[in-house]
């Protein structure tokens, strides 16, 4: 087969290049094919030497790649065939121009695949220059399932979804879990929120050196944390097999990346969990994942104090169980048999839980709306929306636009006074903070609205 590089593998991160070569390296092994990732944070020398010896197949990143062509150490004239993969995120990182680079000193007639979880502008335009009538081929949304995963929402609001997740994970049996957030800035302020908070967690995304993201990969691989929080393009290439739990902090823009979340976990014939928090704006993208993959999930509410107790009781309750029916306590008991003569058993256990546990739940306040007296019935919040019967507004036009925006049900909506200029409507005090966060700057039949609190009924005021 000679010793020039027949075939190159582009793709975003180290993770995934080390992946990607294991998996190569596997399927080639009596094949006397050499593959060789190539990346950054690894001895350049290392590499050249192996370069040197006579490779097959190379995989790495575009920036590495660039650096050993500009050396001369990397000669991609006899490719045959060129990879991109997730070349969504590849552009999302600005590695735009260094693929061109890298493609132009290829050959014309080489072979190109190009893999992407979404086609955007970009990736489109990247197609169309260099490959030749390339086949468009997309997985059918009823194939984008997940069978061994149970998927759940949880309906919060933005200003209580930190203490929300504390709740939930509080009340799950969380062995390894992947908390998604939308920006490196989220990651950061989460994960120190998290550790604050006794949790044992660390953060990924792209703004961190490769040392310190191999630190962080080996930590959550041994255990060391439970929580690992990143951002979509840096838990590309993440392999951890016993991953229990996925969590969307933030709903994910696409139906794509919602899956490619969620596949974290459930894997290796194992069930996993992935739970998503929906604010009241985000409740329309959970409906269309829900239409696009046809799957079921589960609305839960978030748990109240009494709630996480109890569960926590119970979860202790199954370890200890667990440890009982283990054995190998012998030092244990020799360590209890002095103390059992002078205090009772079950004190005894009940402080080795405390400090196992470390110590009682806090209260925490759940920072929810306090809408005031806004004239509605008892029960009720009365709102003021600024459209009315001259927008050619009907009550089903408000009740069908609060109920599809918030995700509340119709039934949850009470009287309904249409003006010429603007609207009443009064919401069940439960599922008002939904309705005020999803409609503040929303669009009903076309048209900007703003919902805001009514004022108390007075003499001359309609508001």
């Amino acid at each position: 087969t000679g010793r020039h590089v027949q075939a190159i593998v582009l793709l975003p991160t180290r993770e995934l290049a080390i992946q990607v070569a294991g998996e190569l390296r596997k399927i080639s092994k009596f094949k006397r094919v050499r593959t060789l990732p190539i990346y950054g944070g690894q001895s350049i020398g290392h590499q050249i030497r192996a370069l040197e010896q006579g490779v097959h197949i190379v995989i790495g990143t575009p920036g590495r790649v660039l650096d050993h062509l500009r050396r001369g150490t990397l000669k991609l004239d006899k490719v045959q065939t060129v990879v991109l993969d997730e070349a969504d995120e590849m552009l999302d990182m600005g590695f735009i121009e260094d693929i061109e680079s890298i493609l132009q000193a290829t050959p014309a007639d080489r072979q190109t695949l190009l893999f992407s979880a979404t086609i955007p502008s970009e990736v489109r335009r990247l197609a169309t220059r260099y490959m030749k009538q390339p086949e468009h081929v997309q997985m059918a949304k009823n194939e984008m399932t997940v069978p061994l995963i149970d998927q759940v929402y949880y309906k919060v609001l933005e200003r209580t979804k930190l203490e929300s997740i504390c709740r939930i994970i509080d009340s799950e049996d969380v062995t390894l879990g992947i908390i998604f957030c939308r920006t490196k800035r989220g990651v950061d302020e989460l994960t120190e929120a998290l550790i604050s908070r006794g949790y044992l967690a660390d953060g990924l995304h792209g703004d961190l050196s490769q040392a310190q993201r191999d630190r962080v990969m080996k930590r959550f691989r041994q255990g060391e944390i439970e929580l690992l929080v990143a951002t979509d393009v840096a838990a590309r290439g993440i392999d951890v097999g016993n991953v229990t739990h996925v969590v969307n902090y933030d709903m994910p823009q696409d139906t794509e990346s919602y899956v490619h979340r969620i596949g974290r976990t459930g894997r290796a014939g194992k069930r996993g969990l992935a739970i998503t928090l929906i604010t009241p704006r985000e409740f329309k993208l959970l409906k269309q994942v829900q239409r696009e993959t046809k799957a079921v999930i589960e609305g839960r509410e978030v748990p109240s104090l009494e709630d996480v107790a109890e569960r926590q009781a119970e979860l202790w309750r199954e370890r200890l169980e667990a440890a009982v029916r283990e054995g190998g306590l012998g030092h244990y008991r020799a360590i209890l048999g002095k103390l059992v003569d002078e205090l009772d058993p079950i004190d005894l256990a009940a402080a080795a839980l405390k400090l196992a546990s470390a110590g009682e739940l806090e209260t925490e306040s759940t920072d929810s709306y306090d809408f005031g007296e806004t004239g509605g019935a008892s029960g009720m919040v009365r709102f003021f929306l600024n459209i009315g019967r001259s927008a050619r507004m009907s009550p089903g036009d408000i009740v069908r636009a609060i109920s599809e925006e918030a995700g509340i049900p119709s039934n949850a909506i009470g009287k309904i006074d249409i003006f010429d200029k603007f609207t009443f409507v009064e919401i069940v005090e439960e599922s008002a903070p939904f309705a005020y966060e999803a409609l503040r700057q929303a669009r009903i039949n076309g048209m900007r609205v703003n919902l805001e609190p009514a004022r108390p009924r007075g003499p001359g005021s309609r508001r």
